[in-house]
This record gives C-alpha cells, sequence and structure tokens, in this order.
C-alpha cells in the first residue's frame, strides 16, 4: 500500500492545509508534546476524505473510470491477479 500514499494520503493531507480547510486551531497540544486533531478538526478531515473518495479518475492500467476510494482494492485484486500467476507483472498504480 506504500504505492498509493503519496498520491492519496500525502496529497490529501497537504490539499486540506494549503487550502486552510484544517487549521492550527484544529489541532490541541497535550502536556507530554503530542499533538492531535480536535474532535472537530478530525470531523473536517473525515468530511473531507469521504468526499475525495468519490472524486472520479481513470485507472491508469485499465482505463476505466472508477471513484478514488476503489483504488486500494482494484490494486489489491490485481496483486492477486499477479500472485496467481494470471498477469505477467504486477501493474504498481502510477498517477500524475
Amino acid at each position: 500500500m506504500e504505492e498509493l500514499r503519496p498520491c492519496m494520503a500525502d496529497r490529501f493531507v497537504l490539499t486540506l492545509v494549503n487550502n486552510r480547510m484544517i487549521k492550527p486551531e484544529d489541532f490541541q497540544t497535550q502536556d507530554s508534546g503530542a499533538v492531535l486533531l480536535t474532535e472537530e478538526g478530525r470531523k473536517k478531515f473525515l468530511q473531507a476524505w469521504q468526499e475525495r473518495k468519490r472524486d472520479t479518475l481513470t485507472h491508469p492500467y485499465l482505463n476505466e473510470k472508477m471513484s478514488w476510494g476503489m483504488i486500494p482494492y482494484i490494486q489489491a485484486l490485481l496483486l492477486a491477479r499477479y500472485l496467481r500467476s494470471d498477469l505477467d507483472a504486477y501493474p504498481p498504480f502510477l498517477w500524475k
């Protein structure tokens, strides 16, 4: 799943920060030094994540339109097909 981290998780978090959807007020610092999202911050984050998963894209290997939320599942299916020798090579998810 590391192949999906940059295009799904990192880009999503940076978009939230750059568009000021998540602000410093959405974080709280604990006595131990840990920084956590507040309850309101978690709601904003999860609501934005659910919306992001509904966005559509064309899968670079399958050339089919699908939602971002389906990408991990589709990649797992492709990996299973490769492990069963149904595919000659595993097609990584390369998103531009």
